[in-house]
């Protein structure tokens, strides 16, 4: 193991957690994720992760779509990330990016790893559920934001900011921030 797949297995853990409470019904509900049921923000999840491997000439893994058995293409989905990011020479791999000089595992890790906790979240709540985020993973999705700059709001990334109340807990700012209201799925 090293410490990116350490770190992606502990963001792959939680978000898998939610992917296996969904109920086969859960995957055609409205999601946060303007026009998106929960089985297109999971094909999204593994779709955007699978490009960006292919892109830097890393073996993506097949592909099962999301519409055929979710809990079971996440699995191997998420079964052939941990097998890469194992392998140093593919997780310490180098390339030039948006944001500057960057490796496969930290953006899997960092830029990925965002899409896993917030979509996390979106998934729970397309099931009714209400996905607590803890400090941490809050103050990624924060630190995160800051440093997408404008291209946090482009075009398929996230919607405007929304207001909260007075007195909102953190987690109901921070997702506002991504244009998200807890329990108010899109429609």
């Amino acid at each position: 193991m090293t410490v990116t797949s350490d770190r992606y297995a502990q963001l792959a853990d939680r978000f898998g957690a939610v992917v296996d409470s969904l109920t086969p019904t859960d995957w055609g509900a409205a999601s946060p994720c303007e026009g998106w049921a929960a089985s297109d923000v999971l094909d999204h999840v593994m779709s955007t992760q699978r490009d960006f491997l292919a892109q830097h000439g890393v073996d993506a893994g097949s592909s099962i779509p999301a519409t055929v058995d979710p809990a079971q293409a996440w699995h191997a989905h998420d079964r052939h990330l941990r097998e890469l990011l194992a392998d140093p020479a593919v997780a310490d791999l180098e390339y030039d990016g948006v944001f500057g000089r960057s490796t496969i595992g930290a953006a899997i890790t960092t830029f990925y790893g965002f899409d896993l906790i917030v979509h996390r979240w979106d998934l729970a709540q397309s099931a009714g559920h209400d996905e607590i985020l803890d400090a941490a993973e809050l103050d990624t999705i924060e630190r995160s934001a800051d440093g997408f700059g404008e291209h946090l709001y482009g075009e398929g990334v996230c919607k405007s900011a929304v207001d909260v109340p007075d007195g909102a807990e953190r987690q109901a700012k921070v997702l506002a921030r991504l244009g998200r209201r807890s329990g108010v799925p899109a429609a």
